[in-house]
């Protein structure tokens, strides 16, 4: 590893768009020794994520892949008609099979400037405990959702088989992971990378308060804290910003459907965010024009 190698971020690339896969085709690394964190939302048909991971794999000294919600989608038009942990598990190999680091692999350390740091992939899911304002149950926050039109695609497309539902596949991956973490050296930082923010904060912004139940859980409320985070990466709010949270720093780390990154007037839409070495970013700072 070189001094110039820089470990780097990106999330919901959403390739099955003709403008995000021109971006991907373009994303290169800025040195051989970059290495470049994908926090989910790739694609939702296998051949498409096969591509988008193969490409990056090829250019980047090493990949590291966390799922998205998107990922685990069994849309009708795709031929890999896998649902559940089997969808999981199939991407996983395919991940393998192309030297792309998942969960379920020894978690890699980043040596570069910066580190040590381990890099830590994870997958969470979510238990519908992030309620909107006032309501104090998964079924009122689903009810409410239906009313008002706000309904994640997820609970057409994401199926937790053979969990009974989506949230005993949570239950079952935060336990898990967490015991994982337990035993971990807890004297190496860690870089933490899942799709959905760790901390309920960046959700309060959202346009729909309503969709926050579809973006983690309560139960990982002092990971970053509790595991030695340098820093936490993740995606799926399409709000690409830094904050910070008990002192570490977050990196939501989206590129975004092209009606987003448009209309944000993003210079270079998809550009990976530096993670280590720590770029210094203030105490927050708004990729864009903030919140679309």
């Amino acid at each position: 590893m070189t001094a110039d190698g820089r470990l780097t971020a990106v999330s919901d690339l959403h390739v099955a768009h003709a403008e995000n896969r021109e971006i991907v085709s373009r994303m290169r690394p800025g040195s051989p020794d970059d290495w470049l964190l994908v926090a989910g939302d790739v694609a939702e048909r296998f051949a498409d994520v096969r591509w988008a991971l193969g490409l990056l794999a090829e250019r980047f000294a090493k990949v590291v892949w966390a799922p998205g919600n998107h990922e685990l989608w069994t849309p009708p038009d795709d031929p890999v008609t896998a649902r559940g942990v089997e969808r999981y598990e199939l991407l996983v190999e395919l991940c393998r099979d192309l030297g792309v680091v998942t969960p379920e692999d020894p978690y890699p350390v980043w040596h570069g400037e910066g580190g040590p740091a381990r890099i830590v992939p994870l997958f969470l899911l979510y238990d519908y405990t992030f309620l909107p304002p006032g309501l104090t149950t998964k079924e009122a926050a689903l009810a409410h959702a239906y009313e008002t039109g706000v309904v994640c695609t997820d609970e057409m497309l994401l199926h937790p088989d053979p969990y009974p539902s989506r949230e005993a596949w949570c239950e079952d991956r935060v336990t898990r992971t967490e015991k994982r973490l337990t035993d971990l050296d807890p004297a190496l930082p860690t870089v933490l990378v899942n799709h959905y923010p760790l901390v309920r904060t960046p959700t309060r912004i959202l346009r729909y308060p309503v969709f926050a139940q579809w973006c983690g859980t309560v139960r990982t409320a002092d990971w970053h804290t509790r595991f030695g985070a340098a820093a936490a990466v993740y995606g799926h709010l399409h709000i690409p910003r830094t904050t910070w949270h008990d002192g570490v720093r977050f990196e939501e780390v989206s590129l975004g459907y092209p009606r987003e990154w448009r209309a944000r007037g993003v210079p270079t839409p998809g550009r990976p965010r530096q993670i280590l070495p720590d770029p210094g970013t203030p105490a927050e700072t708004w990729f864009g024009a903030g919140r679309l």
